[in-house]
């Protein structure tokens, strides 16, 4: 890093190797989405992800439409937002993420394997009643045509799948 402070805030703001490593995740892709709310079958919806690059290369802007669903459910009519970035600063990969089935921005920091395929990040949300609830989302690069997010919520020690979201190129 720069002793000269504005050499230093450009060297931060400048995208790096790490935003690189997101480029496979360009693009639209089919999206088969599994949600588990406990034993037997999940609910299973579908739609489409569109990621593109936003903001000079330093962030991947998600936009994401769920395919309709018949019946009441938090799934009908879903929509969502996010991005996904690497902040420079705290050498952690960091998402953000909106929809229509709750009104709660979800933050998430994590890393990156050494094989340059597997994220790991983490997050909290805070429930209904007011509790804290723990997540952990592994988002893993099978291809540059496959793509794949599980998600762990826990509370103590009690961890349990709640989503996986299948990617496929479209």
């Amino acid at each position: 890093m720069s002793d000269d402070p504005m050499a230093a805030m450009q060297e931060l703001a400048a995208p790096g190797p790490e935003h690189e490593r997101l480029k496979p995740f360009l693009g639209t892709f089919k999206a088969t989405v599994s949600i588990f709310t406990g034993p037997g079958d999940p609910m299973v919806s579908t739609g489409t992800m569109v990621n593109s690059l936003d903001l000079g290369g330093r962030f991947v802007k998600q936009d994401y439409k769920g395919d309709p669903i018949p019946g009441p459910t938090p799934m009908a009519g879903f929509e969502g937002q996010g991005f996904l970035g690497f902040n420079k600063s705290t050498r952690k990969y960091e998402g953000f993420w909106i929809d229509t089935a709750s009104t709660i921005m979800q933050h998430e920091t994590g890393t990156l394997d050494e094989s340059g395929k597997v994220w790991t990040m983490t997050g909290e949300v805070i429930g209904p009643d007011g509790s804290i609830t723990r997540r952990k989302s592994i988002i893993t690069l099978v291809d540059e045509d496959h793509h794949s997010m599980e998600s762990f919520f826990s509370q103590g020690d009690n961890e349990f799948k709640g989503m996986e979201i299948q990617y496929e190129r479209a």
